[in-house]
């Protein structure tokens, strides 16, 4: 009887930071860009934690605190138009981390020009390394 070899699947972790409040001008709506308004980031990254776990090695994971410093001043830079251009700039910092596997990254953007009442506008990506 012949064994196949199994492949293991490395641990699919999960690293959240919930609520990253950012003042900051971008919108379509000159007012927007004049006067900025508050945008908060909801980050969900897919990490392998094991190493860190073993070694009670910060070096081993992602370091959220340089991760939130990062993601503000992303959003923080150069006014656009779309919350889908913020939302990819962010998840572009989130992968620029070696061991950030993919990401989830969601946008608020609850005083959003609508002459409506309502709670929130939210736009969530996903993007994978590679």
């Amino acid at each position: 009887m012949t064994t196949t070899p199994r492949t293991l699947t490395p641990p699919s972790d999960r690293l959240r930071v919930r609520g990253i409040e950012v003042f900051a001008h971008h919108g379509v709506l000159d007012h927007e860009r004049r006067d900025g308004q508050t945008f908060l980031v909801d980050l969900d990254l897919e990490v392998d934690t094991a190493e860190a776990a073993a070694t009670d090695d910060l070096t081993r994971t992602v370091d959220y605190g340089s991760l939130v410093t990062d993601v503000v001043a992303a959003v923080q830079s150069d006014p656009v138009d779309l919350i889908e251009t913020v939302a990819e700039r962010v998840a572009g910092v989130c992968l620029a981390r070696e061991r950030v596997r993919s990401v989830d990254v969601t946008v608020h953007k609850p005083d959003a020009p609508i002459p409506a009442t309502f709670a929130d506008v939210e736009l969530t990506i996903n993007r994978r390394r590679g």
